[in-house]
């Protein structure tokens, strides 16, 4: 165990400070030269357009990578893919033992055996309001509500203080899944004293409270009792108790469920397993579709952020090929938009309407509900634990610094701004930035992860642009050209305005290039092979305004 002399807490986020997603903390004991460390949640986000081809982004942890002999354990607050989702793809770089609840180990394990080659990673199993040490910390899993199963907060405690990382929480009176949230235990550590708060700013820029889990399974009713014909409705398919709660409308209202959607199936035999399903009747096959009538049934479906390989985005499209909605169906958004998403999902609802399809959102009926707390539900957990600091985390900018405000409004006598990369000292003395760690993003592209160098991200992103040219020159021995070079262009324009080809005019560029070189200085290929690349760029955007990445193959 690090020795207690000169001993520091410090807490370092290297992922989801400063943006949404891709949740990645560190809380570290000891002193300076001497920390023992743990991680809290493994979180990817997802790539925009801007990362042509890559298939997720992950947080860089080469910072604890280089410390990895004082690992002592990886503790997932729960299965939210912004909190476990690169996990897998990150276990062999930190290979420390994992806990996590039920629910989150039993989707892992699903995760895994869908992914070809996936680590076995071991996993420590704990339930909420359990104790359990790792490294130098005692940490209790305190529950909470969420829109998933099986949330906590923990309560880390360390020779100098106790921490509590709440993860993603809300107040919820009447969740569909329990539990609610542990009011008497966060009150109970705030009676012994809490170090400091390392709490969820999503929604911390929204007055009031949210509504809760079974007034959202009302609302799905009401649209459900009402609707002529078939009623499909797009949610997070992490969100069991969504899915839990349109389950039941269904079964009020003398109607028969369809899952479609593979990480939506996934999500419910883990659930079911774990009796999260109890209570309800068996769904029906995509084979039996066809013989139901239209009143009588309802569609759960993936596809809620406009994803292009999702049911939802594959019925607009109409491509399913024993399922397709009729004009007069209703399909209900319960599920908010992820910044980012707005375009695919607008186009989802456009070919929707042509179809003839009534959409439903949440400004029309109560038919979706944060998991994250607002304003209302902030203050009362700063009332509940007061803490000395307050950390504002899960958020942008914007949300962070309006939470900091709210903080210190309610009484919190100190509000630690802290960024992803920032070392935050907790204890001892007052909390400070105390250094600065490598922090950044990287990629998984097909079967590999690095950053956008190794992966080769920039120049994709740039043959995304202006496409590209090979040329392939040869001189004889004489150093003059043996014949035309060979030119190949992939994402060029055919002709410039006047109808000229293009390869052509680039063609006669090269030639020209290795022409205007006095034949002596031929006998340099690099000089050689520089002039064609440049002459040939310049000649592209002379006649087409662009410039393609040009490689040149020059040979005697």
């Amino acid at each position: 165990m690090a020795t207690t002399r000169n001993a520091e807490l410090v807490f370092v986020p290297l992922g989801g400070v400063g943006e949404i997603g891709m949740n990645f903390a560190l809380y570290g004991y000891g002193p300076a030269q001497n920390r023992e460390w743990i991680v809290v949640d493994v979180g990817v986000t997802f790539p925009g357009p801007d990362l042509p081809g890559v298939d997720l982004v992950l947080p860089d942890t080469r910072f604890i990578e280089a410390e990895v002999n004082n690992l002592r354990g990886i503790v997932i607050t729960h299965a939210h893919e912004d909190h476990y989702g690169a996990l897998l793809e990150l276990w062999p770089r930190l290979k420390a033992p994992v806990w996590m609840t039920p629910f989150a180990a039993g989707l892992l394990e699903a995760k895994r055996q869908g992914e070809n080659g996936a680590p076995k990673v071991p996993v420590t199993v704990y339930r909420a309001g359990e104790t359990f040490t790792v490294g130098p910390f005692t940490i209790e899993a305190i529950p909470v509500s969420h829109s998933i199963p099986e949330p906590v907060s923990l309560a880390i405690t360390s020779p100098l203080g106790t921490v509590i990382h709440t993860g993603d929480w809300k107040l919820d009176p009447a969740p569909e899944i329990g539990p609610m949230t542990d009011e008497a235990r966060f009150r109970a550590l705030g009676e012994k004293g809490v170090l400091a708060l390392i709490c969820d700013s999503t929604n911390a820029m929204r007055e009031g409270e949210s509504p809760s889990e079974q007034a959202v399974g009302q609302g799905l009713r009401g649209v459900i009792e009402k609707a002529p014909g078939r009623v499909a409705v797009t949610t997070f398919s992490s969100n069991v108790g969504r899915v839990r709660s349109i389950a039941e409308a269904a079964r009020d209202t003398g109607r028969q469920v369809l899952v479609l959607g593979r990480s939506l199936k996934r999500m419910i035999d883990v659930a079911s397993e774990l009796g999260y399903m109890e209570g309800l009747p068996e769904f029906i096959a995509e084979e039996d579709y066809g013989f139901i009538p239209r009143e009588n049934l309802v569609i759960i479906c993936t596809g809620s952020q406009g994803e292009p390989r999702a049911a939802l985005a594959k019925l607009a499209r109409d491509e399913m090929k024993t399922v397709a909605l009729s004009p007069g169906d209703i399909v209900v958004f319960s599920s908010r938009t992820i910044p980012g998403n707005e375009k695919a999902i607008l186009e989802i609802k456009n070919r929707l309407i042509e179809q003839g399809v009534r959409i439903i959102e949440d400004n029309e009926a109560l038919v979706h509900v944060s998991g994250h707390p607002r304003r209302n539900e902030l203050r009362k957990m700063y009332e509940w634990t007061r803490p000395r600091i307050a950390v504002p985390v899960h958020g942008e900018a914007a949300h962070l610094v309006a939470h900091g405000a709210l903080a210190s409004a309610a009484g919190v006598p100190e509000v630690a701004q802290a960024r992803n990369g920032d070392m935050l000292r907790l204890a001892p003395g007052a909390a400070e930035i105390i250094d600065q760690v490598p922090f950044g993003r990287v990629y998984k592209d097909g079967k590999l992860i690095g950053d956008d160098e190794a992966m080769g991200i920039r120049d994709r992103r740039k043959l995304s642009f202006a496409g590209h040219v090979a040329v392939n020159v040869v001189l004889d021995e004489r150093y003059e050209l043996a014949g035309d070079p060979d030119l190949v262009a992939i994402g060029v324009a055919l002709a410039d305005r006047g109808g000229e080809d293009l390869e052509e005019i680039m063609l006669d560029a090269a030639i020209g290039a290795v022409d205007s070189i006095p034949r002596q200085r031929r006998k340099d290929l690099d000089l050689v092979q520089e002039s064609v690349r440049r002459a040939v760029r310049s000649a592209a955007n002379e006649a087409w305004g662009k410039k393609p990445l040009v490689t040149v193959f020059v040979t005697r």
